[in-house]
C-alpha cells in the first residue's frame, strides 16, 4: 500500500528502532531520564533557544505555549485556517479562555500589515492582543513557506508592541530545507517554537516546544496539570535524536517526490488546479464531474491511499515511507481514471 494520507504514519527504521533499543532512560517527570534531557537540548541549540521541553504531540506543544503566553480574555491572532485554530479541538477556548482574531493569509501566509491591524488598542471591550500564532510550513496552504524578511517583519512588529510570537513548526525541517534558513537564526525571531518530530522525520511520537529556560519551567508545569508527565520516554526521544542526525536533508526527496505529483497532476484533464508544491505536500481541487471520493476509490485500485481535504478536494503527502517506485505507481493511477484516461 502507497499511503500518502500523512506524514504521520511512517514506521520508524530498524536503524531508528536499534537507536531506541539502546537509549538509556530514567524517569523524566523526576528530571532523570538523559536521552530525554538530550533531546530536549539538542532541539533548542538548533533553534537558538535556551531550553525544550519533550511532548506527546505538536497539538500539546501548541496549546502548552499558547497556555502560557495568554491569559483569559485576551486574544490569539493567527491565519484563518492554522492548525491551532482549525484542528485542535478548540483547544486555545478550552485550554486558555482566550479569543481568535483570524485573518485571511495567501496561502496560510500572513504579512506584518495584516498582523499589524489586528492587534488591539487598549479598550475595556476588546480583548487583549497577547499572541501571534504563525505555521511554517502552512499545512492548509499546501505546505507553503514564509520568506525570512516576511517572518522578520512580523517578529520586528511583535517585539516593537510588546506581544509574545509563537511558531507551530510542525513541518519546520520542510520549511527550512526547501528555502534553506538556518534552524538557529529562528530563536531570534520567536518566543517559543514547537518542533514536530512524528510527521517529515519520521519518528513514531512526539513534539519539542523550545524557548527561555523561564518559559520552558512554566510549560512544564502546564504540561503536568495536561497529563504529559512522561517516565521512560527516553525511548521515543532517541527516535527524535537519530531522525534529527539522519532524516533532515533527505526532506528534499520528499519535495521532489511532491513536485512529480503536482506536474502529473496539473496535466490532469480533471483536475481544476494544484497549489504550489513547495515542499512535501500537494493539495489540489477536481474538476465537477469526479467526485473525492470516486477519485479515492480509484487511487484505492492501484492500492494507493490519500485524504479528502474538503469538497472536490485531495491532498497527497511524500514522507519518508514511499519512494520512488511507490511514486511511478500514484503517477499511473493519476494518468488512468476511466472516463479520462
Amino acid at each position: 500500500m502507497i499511503d500518502l494520507r500523512s506524514d504521520t504514519i511512517t514506521r520508524p527504521t530498524p536503524a531508528m528502532l536499534e537507536a531506541m533499543f539502546r537509549a538509556q532512560v530514567g524517569d523524566d517527570v523526576y528530571e532523570e531520564d538523559p536521552t530525554v534531557r538530550e533531546l530536549e537540548n539538542e532541539c533548542a541549540r538548533r533553534f537558538g533557544m535556551e531550553a525544550g521541553l519533550f511532548c506527546p504531540s505538536g497539538t500539546m506543544t501548541n496549546q502548552i505555549a499558547i497556555k502560557a503566553h495568554t491569559q483569559p480574555m485576551s486574544e490569539v491572532v493567527c491565519e484563518q485556517t492554522s492548525h491551532i485554530y482549525l484542528w485542535e479541538v478548540g483547544g486555545i477556548a478550552f485550554h486558555s479562555g482566550a479569543s481568535v482574531a483570524l485573518l485571511p493569509g495567501e496561502r496560510g501566509r500572513l504579512t506584518a500589515a495584516q498582523v499589524a491591524a489586528a492587534i488591539r488598542s487598549e479598550n475595556v471591550h476588546y480583548p487583549n492582543t497577547s499572541l501571534i500564532s504563525l505555521e511554517n510550513t502552512h499545512n492548509r496552504g499546501g505546505g507553503s513557506c514564509y520568506s525570512w524578511q516576511a517572518l522578520e517583519e512580523i517578529a520586528e512588529l511583535a517585539k516593537s508592541k510588546g506581544i509574545p510570537l509563537h511558531l507551530d513548526g510542525a513541518r519546520i525541517f520542510n520549511a527550512l530545507v526547501a528555502t534553506g534558513q538556518r534552524s538557529e537564526d529562528y530563536g531570534q525571531l520567536f518566543d517559543s517554537i514547537s518542533i514536530c518530530l512524528s510527521k517529515g522525520l519520521g519518528t513514531p511520537v512526539g513534539s519539542v516546544l523550545v524557548g527561555t529556560q523561564e518559559f520552558v519551567r512554566k510549560c512544564k508545569r502546564i504540561r503536568k496539570a495536561m497529563g504529559g508527565g512522561w517516565r521512560q520516554a527516553g525511548y521515543l526521544a532517541a527516535a527524535g535524536l537519530y531522525a534529527l542526525e539522519n532524516h533532515v536533508e533527505r526532506l528534499a526527496d520528499d519535495h521532489r517526490r511532491a513536485r512529480q505529483l503536482a506536474e502529473a497532476l496539473e496535466q490532469a484533464p480533471y483536475v481544476e488546479y494544484v497549489l504550489p508544491a513547495e515542499t512535501n505536500l500537494v493539495i489540489f481541487r477536481l474538476r465537477e464531474g469526479l467526485t473525492e471520493d470516486q477519485f479515492l476509490a480509484h487511487l484505492g485500485e492501484f492500492g494507493v491511499k490519500a485524504s479528502a481535504f474538503g469538497p472536490q478536494m485531495v491532498r497527497f503527502v511524500t514522507h519518508l515511507d514511499v519512494d520512488d517506485a511507490g511514486i511511478e505507481r500514484v503517477l499511473e493511477a493519476i494518468r488512468s481514471v476511466p472516463q479520462y484516461a
